[in-house]
């Protein structure tokens, strides 16, 4: 039996806030933000992730304190490109640190705007190798072929 991750809730205070700086600022693509009378949801994912972040006011989604999420890990070919891009866009970024020379050892860091904060490893071997493939890459609720 497969076991996928695919969804990790982020603990905000401000959605709207907590949207606009994974989108616009981390360059998460939005996949939905859904408001009604009873809730406030939204899902983004990372370019080529398999997995996506939520953010909402639903009971599950505020059970952790805003800014309570530490050590989640994104993985990347080029932390010194990401980490340009990031800070590019207004991110405060943690100086690159290579804990190993061996691929995978390179990683920096950043915090969204309540203290969550995110690893960035650098395995460059996924130039090569992405875990998703462009071709199978889609958008929620796009329905893909195999």
């Amino acid at each position: 039996m497969d076991w996928t991750l695919e969804v990790v809730i982020v603990p905000v205070s401000d959605l709207d806030a907590a949207i606009a700086f994974y989108r616009d600022r981390v360059g998460f693509d939005l996949d939905h933000d859904t408001k009604n009378e009873h809730m406030h949801v939204a899902q983004l994912t990372p370019r080529g992730s398999g997995c996506s972040i939520v953010v909402g006011d639903l009971p599950g989604q505020t059970a952790m304190a805003p800014g309570s999420l530490h050590g989640v890990q994104l993985v990347v070919a080029d932390a010194q490109a990401a980490r340009a891009e990031l800070v590019g866009r207004g991110v405060e970024c943690s100086e690159i640190t290579a804990f190993d020379d061996r691929d995978g050892g390179t990683f920096f860091g950043f915090s969204d705007p309540d203290g969550n904060s995110w690893a960035v490893q650098q395995i460059r071997a996924r130039a090569e190798r992405p875990l998703i493939p462009p071709e199978a890459r889609g958008r929620f609720g796009e329905d893909l072929e195999p």
